[in-house]
């Protein structure tokens, strides 16, 4: 089924395609195309969350089987085609008037959220308008993707309340800047913490590790997410004084779940989620190039072990790695690495791809031997 996402395609298509089958029509305003519409027939077509005028409903609705999801009384956009910006997610947002976070489109969507029940949505109108929405970000995430190796989408976990200006932190940041200048695309769980910093370390990325340093010491004023309005100040104030050099890209990968935590503004893309088992689960699907695993706690465990299963059972093409940093706190404090070592090592694991450092060159270069692209 061919995807129509534009009107400029829509205007190029139309005219020299009188019958369109198995199409599907997402999130677009018909009527400005309304003759094209008129002079074309459809069959078998879905329409998503189209604009369309009772004479161009009745056109497409006389014959061919076509479907129209009208849609819904909700401040959430379903149909989204295109992944979220922090534009978007931020609007309205002014860092010098920092209470302006409570206007903006996320913070709305995320009080709509606890108000329908939050995890347990309160009616079956809420919970089919939200799956709906995660269906069309997965789709936007699939198509965005598509534009790079596979083996060189990287995913960085860790725990979200990793200080701004820890050296866990300052790794994390390291690490990302490296692999995003050498072509890979970072993704993470696009919170705070070793989220946000995975982020940082991408918008950086082009720039000198000086300049890195001094965007951290701007960031460790607020070293933790709480209180809101001060964590995304700081991290505007280091946007504006910091523009991005190259337009790399950084995909944060949210839930409302867990919207008490504001998504990190340095993540170009932003894929935000209601379903937190879609979001974990397709976090970790897409990152085939490898994962990065900083300190955290019961959640960056939890990950761990599913990425785990995922590589046991090649569960997506082929196993990935699962580099682990800082040696002490993963072997003793939170002694996983050991365990999966064990169980690779007799077999009750397999297929896993394990290393550990304290060094960020040591990641790196595990990151770059596993997708061919030493030097």
């Amino acid at each position: 089924m061919h995807e129509y996402e534009s009107l400029r395609e829509l205007r190029n298509e139309l005219p020299r395609m009188p019958l369109i089958q198995k199409g599907a029509f997402q999130n677009l305003d018909l009527n400005k195309v309304k003759t094209l519409i008129l002079q074309s027939s459809f069959k078998d077509c879905l329409f998503l969350g189209c604009k369309m005028d009772k004479e161009i409903r009745e056109h497409i609705m006389d014959k061919g089987k076509n479907i129209i999801f009208p849609k819904m009384r909700i401040p959430f956009k379903m149909f989204t085609s295109k992944l979220y910006s922090p534009s978007t997610m931020y609007q309205g947002y002014d860092k010098d008037h920092p209470e302006t976070y409570h206007t903006t489109y996320d913070k709305k969507v995320y009080d709509h959220y606890m108000a329908q029940g939050g995890a347990e949505p309160s009616t079956i109108y809420e919970s089919l308008a939200r799956r709906i929405h995660d269906h069309s970000i997965t789709d936007a995430l699939t198509d965005f993707i598509r534009r790079y190796d596979s083996k060189k989408i990287i995913a960085i976990m860790g725990g979200h309340s990793l200080k701004r200006g820890s050296k866990d932190y300052k790794n994390v940041c390291y690490i990302s800047k490296s692999l995003t200048e050498k072509g890979y695309l970072m993704i993470s769980g696009g919170g705070p913490g070793a989220m946000e910093a995975t982020h940082v370390g991408a918008w950086f990325a082009g720039r000198t590790k000086k300049d890195l340093n001094e965007g951290i010491k701007i960031l460790k004023q607020c070293p933790s997410y709480k209180p809101q309005e001060d964590w995304l100040r700081t991290s505007f104030e280091v946007i504006e004084k910091y523009p991005q050099v190259k337009k790399y890209q950084s995909i944060g990968i949210p839930t409302w779940l867990y919207g008490h935590e504001p998504p990190t503004p340095f993540a170009t893309k932003i894929a935000k989620y209601f379903a937190n088992s879609v979001r974990e689960e397709g976090l970790l699907a897409i990152a085939k190039g490898g994962v990065v695993y900083s300190p955290g706690s019961a959640g960056t465990i939890q990950e761990i072990f599913q990425d785990a299963c995922q590589n046991h059972y090649v569960s997506y093409e082929h196993p990935s790695p699962m580099v682990f940093i800082n040696t002490k706190y993963w072997t003793e404090k939170k002694p996983v690495y050991p365990f999966l070592f064990d169980m690779n090592k007799k077999g009750n694991y397999k297929n896993l791809l394990l290393s550990i450092h304290d060094d960020v060159d040591g990641v790196v270069n595990d990151i770059l031997k596993f997708s061919g692209s030493e030097d």
